[in-house]
C-alpha cells in the first residue's frame, strides 16, 4: 500500500513553503517538487513584496491593486490581501526573515510601477525571492521530496485521495487527506518568458481533465523589461524596482517614447509598458533599451547586486551601459479557481494557492510585488481552514488508470516547440481575432497527434487560454485585442 500523508504540498515556492510552515509538526506532512527545490519562480523574484505600511495605507494598496488589475479583481479579496499584510509581514520578520533595513534598523521600502507609495519590502538589494526561499526552506520542519513529477490527481464524486507522480522516474501513488495545489504558473508554454524551466503548466491540464474550473486565463502578464538575447528558454529578468528607482526606457536615439503611451511613462502598469514596448519596436524596427546612466555606480551595486553581477558575468558594466529589452511573458493573472481560503467548488481534501489559484486578487494585470504576498497571505488563509474542519474518514477508492508509461513520445519536443511559438506569437501581447483562431486549430490538431502526457497536459492548458481570449471580445488589461 502506497504511504498516506495528511496534507501533500504540491509545489515548494513561497505559497507551498508558507503553507508548510503553518502546518503543525503533529500533522504528516510531503512536501513535493519537480526538480531541485530552489528551481521554482519565487527563487527568480528580484523586486520585493508588497506589505501594507499600516491601517491608513490598506484603502490605497486596495485601490492601486484594483486599478491595476482594471477594475476586474475580487475586491474583498483584495482587502484581504491588504489587511493580512500587517499579519505576515511581521511573521516573517519575528520568525528571522532578514529584509533589507536602513542604518536606523527599519525597513527599507521601494515604489514600483502602478503604486502610489513606496510599500515594498526587499531583501538582498534585488534577491528578495532567493532570500524568502532559502529562509523558508530552513523553517520547514516536514518532509520535502525533489524530483517529484505530478501528472494525475486522484479525484472521484468530488473528493482528491492524492496523486500520481513519478519519484526519481519511477510511478508512484501518493495518497492524502488534503491536497494543497502550489505548482505556479504555466510560464514554459511562451517561447519568451522570465519563469523557471519546471512551470510547465501541468497541473492546469490535469484540472481541465477533471472539470476543475479555470478562470480568467486571458490575462496573461508580460514583463516589460526583460533580456531576451541569450539561447535558454528563462529570460533574464531586469525587476521593475529599476524603473521603480528612476531607470529609463529609451529607444535607439534615447528618447523616452513611453510618454506617447501614459503619461506615467515607465511607472505606468505593466501591461500598459509592455504593449508600448512591443508597439514601438513593431513601428519603428528599432531596439528598445533601459538606461541607467542616471545612478551612481557604488549605490547600483549595493542596491541591485544579483543584476550587477549575473550581466557582468556576459560583459556588461551596470550602470555605465544599457541594455537592449523585450517585453516577454511573466504571470498569469488567472488560474484554479478558488474562494478566498484556497478552496475548490464542488472539491473536497483539494486546495489551490499562489500563481497556479485564481483567488481575484490580481483581476486583469497583476500590480508589481502583490504575487509573493499573495502566495503568503493564501497560504495562510488554506492551512487555517484546513487545520479547522472536521476530518472525515473516506474509503480510498481503486485508482487503477495510470499514465506512467505514456509522459513522453517520440515528437513531443517538435511540438512543444510549436505551441511556444503560437503561443507567443499569436496568445500574446497583441492579439487579433485571426490569430486566435489559428492557434485554436493548431493546437487542437497537435492535440489528435501521437503525444505524451505532459505535452497533452499543456495543450489542455494553451486550449484553456485561447478559448478564454476567444470569448472576452474587448480588451481589458492584459488582455489586449486588435481587430
Amino acid at each position: 500500500m502506497p504511504e498516506k500523508y495528511d496534507v501533500l504540498i504540491i509545489g515548494a515556492g513561497i505559497a507551498g513553503l508558507y503553507a508548510a510552515m503553518n502546518l503543525p509538526e503533529s500533522k504528516k506532512v510531503l512536501v513535493v517538487c519537480k526538480d531541485i527545490p530552489w528551481e521554482c519562480n519565487t527563487f527568480y523574484a528580484q523586486g520585493g513584496m508588497t506589505t501594507a505600511l499600516n491601517e491608513a495605507d490598506i484603502p490605497l494598496h486596495v485601490e492601486d491593486t484594483m486599478a491595476a488589475g482594471a477594475y476586474h479583481n475580487d475586491i474583498e479579496a483584495v482587502e484581504i490581501l491588504s489587511r493580512t499584510s500587517l499579519e505576515t509581514t511581521p511573521d516573517l520578520v519575528s520568525r528571522g526573515m532578514k529584509f533589507d533595513t536602513g542604518p536606523d534598523g527599519n525597513l527599507l521600502y521601494t515604489k514600483e510601477a502602478a503604486h502610489s507609495t513606496e510599500r515594498i519590502i526587499h531583501a538582498g538589494g534585488d534577491a528578495t525571492g532567493r532570500y524568502l526561499h532559502y529562509f523558508m526552506m530552513v523553517q520547514n520542519k516536514h518532509m520535502l521530496q525533489r524530483n517529484t513529477l505530478v501528472y494525475d490527481l486522484l479525484i472521484e464524486n468530488g473528493r482528491c485521495y492524492g496523486a500520481k507522480a513519478t519519484v526519481n522516474y519511477q510511478p508512484t501513488t501518493i495518497y492524502a487527506d488534503d491536497v494543497i495545489i502550489a505548482s505556479g504558473g504555466v510560464g514554459s508554454l511562451y517561447a519568451y518568458n522570465t519563469n523557471s524551466r519546471t512551470v510547465s503548466a501541468d497541473i492546469h491540464g490535469i484540472c481541465v481533465e477533471k472539470g476543475i474550473e479555470l478562470a480568467d486565463m486571458e490575462f496573461m502578464q508580460f514583463h516589460p523589461t526583460v533580456y531576451v538575447e541569450t539561447p535558454y528558454a528563462r529570460k533574464l529578468l531586469l525587476t521593475e524596482a529599476l524603473r521603480g528607482e528612476g531607470a529609463h526606457v529609451v529607444g535607439e536615439k534615447g528618447n523616452r517614447f513611453l510618454f506617447d503611451y501614459d503619461e506615467r511613462g515607465e511607472l505606468a502598469s505593466r501591461d500598459i509598458v509592455a504593449r508600448g514596448i512591443f508597439d514601438y519596436k513593431r513601428k519603428t524596427g528599432e531596439k528598445v533599451y533601459l538606461d541607467f546612466s542616471m545612478f551612481e555606480e557604488k549605490w547600483f551595486a549595493k542596491r541591485f547586486p544579483n543584476i550587477t553581477q549575473t550581466f557582468g558575468a556576459l560583459g556588461y558594466t551596470f550602470p555605465r551601459d544599457r541594455i537592449s529589452i523585450s517585453p516577454a511573458f511573466h504571470y498569469s493573472n488567472g488560474g484554479i479557481k478558488t474562494d478566498i481560503n484556497g478552496c475548490i467548488e464542488g472539491m473536497e481534501g483539494l486546495y489551490a494557492i499562489g500563481e497556479v489559484a485564481r483567488t481575484g486578487v490580481h483581476g486583469a494585470n497583476r500590480l508589481a510585488s502583490n504575487s509573493l504576498l499573495e502566495g503568503v497571505v493564501f497560504a495562510k488563509r488554506a492551512v487555517e481552514h484546513l487545520l479547522s474542519k472536521e476530518k472525515s474518514v473516506a474509503q480510498i477508492p481503486v485508482f487503477d488508470k495510470d499514465y506512467g508509461n505514456i509522459l513522453h513520445k517520440d515528437n513531443d519536443k517538435k511540438y512543444k516547440h510549436q505551441l511556444r511559438k503560437i503561443m507567443w506569437e499569436d496568445i500574446g501581447i497583441i492579439r487579433t481575432k485571426a490569430g486566435l483562431h489559428e492557434a485554436k486549430n493548431l493546437i487542437y490538431d497537435m492535440k489528435n497527434r501521437e503525444i505524451g502526457r505532459l505535452l497533452r497536459l499543456r495543450l489542455n492548458t494553451a486550449s484553456a487560454i485561447v478559448e478564454a481570449a476567444l470569448a472576452r471580445k474587448e480588451s481589458l488589461g492584459s488582455h489586449y485585442i486588435e481587430s
